[in-house]
């Protein structure tokens, strides 16, 4: 567990700023942002703080390595790929041990027993931060860091440790070693802080109550319920998540570093190759920069290319856990790329052939969460079946309506409206940016007393 939402607002974030300012030289700041990482990271689970300084210490002597025997290629790749490897290995047996064991005990008949294998927090996302930096030091896209305490930072770096944005060396390395801090952005990061806050505690905290019920009573509900909690779902988990990342750009604005954006509103999209252009758009560039251009991308023909999109995919899918159904959520976007290959592209578009689009991207969608949000195959079987029955019972009519109460109703339908670009017609007219900031503050101020009443629900990609 990490700090509590309260304890974070209230203390640990106004302590760490304030220091931040009295603090000048950037070593003593540098200094003050990874002790408060490392506490942040530590406060509850103390053990893995070793394992993240451990997978830090690896790959800073991998690059260290590589760029001392940079001229002997052989040796190049070999501490190259004695980095990925022992990178993806701890990834392998903390995520996927448990799920591998159970799988090879019921295939095969066997009572091998299972480990009690815990899972780090933010593994997922300080991994593949710390894969990307070898990589580019192996590549010559960035410099080696010989400073151990400046790398570690930037991997434990607390604003978007836990959930992501997945942030590369090189687009924060010089603001490790100089950056600054300016009224203007610290209004920029507390503004843009809130809104994510908002948007976790206002809308996907709401529309979670929807879908945790429905998805956790499969058996009564009936298609109109399943929709519901099919569409709640949808909404929760984009905002949970872009909440989650507003929330690390802002704080990181505050500190002085500026952290590339993670969404761009997906829901708009009107094919699947374009949600992914939007959607955790830092996971899919990590993918497409590491794996499906080294794979030979688009540059090896029609064939070669729907294979290679399918190979990231199903590598997208099972980076976000050990579930049948995440590798088949990987499998069934690149399934919708492939097919989305043979479809003729047309340069204008009528309005008719627009509207079609964006029902099948958002239909596509909404079913693949479906998939994502169940513990199993057989449970997606049966919300798929409720999702396009005609049948109903009482009991599920009484959940129905139970759910569809005022507030989940606003936060359904403050979901529709800003998951849409509304926000980005107002966020650059001077005459609104006092209220913004006026609305910022409110926004935290109810935050916190929605928190401290106990309604607080861990962000979704906490887990991966």
């Amino acid at each position: 567990m990490v700090f509590s939402s309260l304890t974070f607002l209230c203390i640990f974030l106004p302590c760490i700023l304030i220091l931040d300012r009295i603090f000048r030289n950037i070593r003593i700041k540098n200094a003050l942002l990874l002790v408060a990482s490392l506490l942040f990271y530590a406060y509850g689970e103390p053990v893995y703080v070793f394992l993240m300084a451990a997978s830090a210490l690896l790959n800073f002597v991998s690059a260290l390595l590589i760029d001392k025997f940079k001229d002997n290629l052989k040796l190049k790749k070999t501490f190259l790929s004695i980095g990925v490897i022992v990178n993806l290995g701890a990834l392998v047996f903390f995520k996927y041990t448990v799920f591998l064991v159970t799988f090879v005990n019921s295939t095969f008949s066997l009572s091998v027993p299972v480990p009690d294998v815990t899972l780090p927090l933010g593994i997922s996302f300080f991994t593949f931060q710390a894969m990307s930096y070898v990589i580019d030091v192996y590549r010559g896209d960035c410099n080696v860091q010989k400073n151990f305490g400046r790398l570690l930072l930037y991997i434990s770096f607390f604003p978007q440790l836990i959930a992501g944005p997945i942030v590369k060396y090189r687009d924060i390395e010089a603001q490790i070693l100089s950056r600054c801090v300016t009224s203007d952005n610290t209004a920029l990061g507390i503004r843009r802080f809130a809104m994510g806050l908002a948007k976790k505690v206002f809308i996907a905290n709401n529309v979670a109550v929807i879908a945790d019920t429905i998805f956790g009573d499969l058996g009564v509900i009936d298609a109109k319920t399943a929709w519901l909690g099919a569409a709640a779902y949808m909404l929760q988990i984009f905002f949970d998540f872009s909440g989650y990342s507003d929330m690390a750009i802002g704080l990181g604005l505050m500190f002085g570093f500026k952290f590339k954006e993670n969404f761009d509103h997906p829901y708009i999209a009107s094919s699947i190759k374009e949600f992914w252009r939007r959607w955790h758009i830092s996971l899919s560039s990590w993918f497409k920069e590491y794996l499906y251009i080294p794979l030979g991308g688009n540059r090896k023909g029609k064939a070669r290319t729907i294979i290679n999109k399918f190979i990231v995919f199903a590598c997208t899918g099972i980076w976000h856990g050990a579930n049948w159904t995440f590798l088949l959520w990987g499998f069934y976007h690149g399934a919708f790329l492939m097919i989305e290959e043979f479809i003729p592209k047309k340069e204008k578009k009528n309005a008719f052939v627009k509207i079609l689009s964006h029902v099948y991207l958002v239909f596509v969608v909404l079913i693949g969460f479906v998939l994502f949000r169940c513990d199993s195959i057989s449970d997606f079987g049966v919300m798929i079946s409720r999702m396009f029955s005609f049948t109903g019972t009482i009991d599920s009519t009484m959940m129905f309506m139970k759910l569809v109460n005022p507030m989940n109703l606003t936060a359904l339908a403050a979901g529709v409206i800003f998951s849409m670009p509304v926000a980005d017609k107002f966020k650059d007219k001077k005459s609104l940016q006092g209220l913004s900031y006026i609305a910022s503050i409110c926004a935290v101020v109810l935050a916190m007393l929605c928190l401290s009443s106990g309604s607080y629900n861990p962000f979704i990609y906490f887990r991966f």
